[in-house]
C-alpha cells in the first residue's frame, strides 16, 4: 500500500500547506504508525489512509511546526503527461481554492476517490462534497480556460 499510495498521499498533505519534506516524513510516520499498532482493517482501507494524512496534517499545523512555503518552480503534484509549466499552473490554480473545494478537488482527480469515499474521508455528507467540487472546478476552468482551449 505504502508504494501504491504514498507518492499522492504526500502530494495530498502538500496540498493542505505542509511543507514536502514534511509531508514526505508525515506519511512515514504514518504508515510505521500502522505496522506497530496493528489497528483493525478499516472498511474503505484508502479512505482511512486520506483522513489518517488529512489529521496529521491538521496536527501539524496545529502544533506550530514551522512550516515553509514551496518554491515557486517546484511541482508537488504527480502527473507524468504535464510540463512543468502546465502542473505549476495547476498547483496556482488550487492554492485560489478555498481548503475544502481544493481537498475535494485533490481526493477526486489525483486519488481516484469517489464522492462518497471523499464524504466519508472528510466527515462530510455527500451533496456538499459534490457541491465543493462542482463549484472547484468552475473555478479552475476559470482560471486554468488557456489551457483548456489548447
Amino acid at each position: 500500500m505504502y508504494e501504491k499510495h504514498a507518492p499522492a498521499l504526500v502530494a495530498y498533505a502538500c496540498s493542505w500547506g505542509v511543507d514536502f519534506g514534511d509531508a514526505e516524513d508525515l506519511v512515514q510516520q504514518l504508515f510505521l504508525k500502522l505496522l506497530n499498532t496493528r489497528p483493525t482493517k478499516p472498511e474503505v482501507p484508502l479512505a482511512y489512509l486520506y483522513r489518517a494524512t488529512r489529521n496529521a496534517c491538521l496536527n501539524h499545523h496545529r502544533d506550530g511546526l514551522r512550516e515553509m512555503p514551496l518554491p515557486e518552480q517546484e511541482s508537488w503534484l504527480v502527473n507524468d503527461g504535464a510540463s512543468l509549466a502546465e502542473m505549476l499552473a495547476v498547483q496556482e490554480a488550487l492554492k485560489e481554492l478555498p481548503e475544502e473545494q481544493r481537498e475535494a478537488v485533490f481526493l477526486r482527480i489525483w486519488s481516484g476517490m469517489t464522492l462518497t469515499e471523499i464524504a466519508e474521508t472528510t466527515a462530510t455528507t455527500l451533496n456538499t462534497v459534490a457541491s465543493r467540487y462542482r463549484y472547484a472546478l468552475e473555478k479552475l476552468r476559470q482560471c486554468l480556460g488557456h489551457y483548456i482551449e489548447k
